[in-house]
């Protein structure tokens, strides 16, 4: 069994780094998604914890500055190769598991919540509002992107 009995919020910086550190694990070794990581950006995990620790830090708690261009690595990741609904939501998936696997409280829902509004809104500058694309149905195991939208309409 985990350290964590899944029983506690995300009470700030140090749990967030946790999670976070199992969420790359995760995310580096998924098939979907781990070459936009490993192969793609070449992400240096020690290095872009602490930055991606602000971001999530800000984003929950309004206490740590992040002040970085959270698309632009989005974007030229998107001109290197398209990321699909799919790709976004398989990164939900994983996210959500993360989460789920070491906390329970309101923050964790938040955290849970503001990565699904963070994909979609990412998905959506990137891929535009195609309708189309939204809509696919080959789902290959996992919830799609586009399953988002009937919680978070735009």
């Amino acid at each position: 069994m985990s350290q964590f009995a899944a029983d506690h919020d995300i009470c700030g910086r140090a749990d967030l780094t946790v999670v976070l550190r199992r969420f790359y694990t995760a995310a580096f070794a998924d098939r979907r998604i781990g070459p936009f990581f490993t192969q793609i950006a070449g992400t240096d995990l020690e290095a872009h914890l602490p930055r991606i620790t602000d971001f999530w830090e800000r984003a929950l708690f309004r206490t740590a500055a992040y002040g970085r261009d959270a698309f632009a690595p989005h974007a030229a990741l998107h001109a290197a190769r398209a990321m699909t609904a799919e790709d976004f939501g398989r990164w939900v998936q994983l996210w959500n598991a993360a989460v789920d696997g070491l906390h329970r409280g309101p923050n964790a829902e938040r955290a849970k919540a503001t990565g699904e509004r963070i994909a979609l809104a990412l998905h959506k500058r990137l891929a535009g509002p195609d309708q189309a694309l939204l809509r696919r149905r080959d789902t290959q195991g996992f919830v799609p992107l586009a399953a988002l939208e009937l919680r978070f309409p735009a």
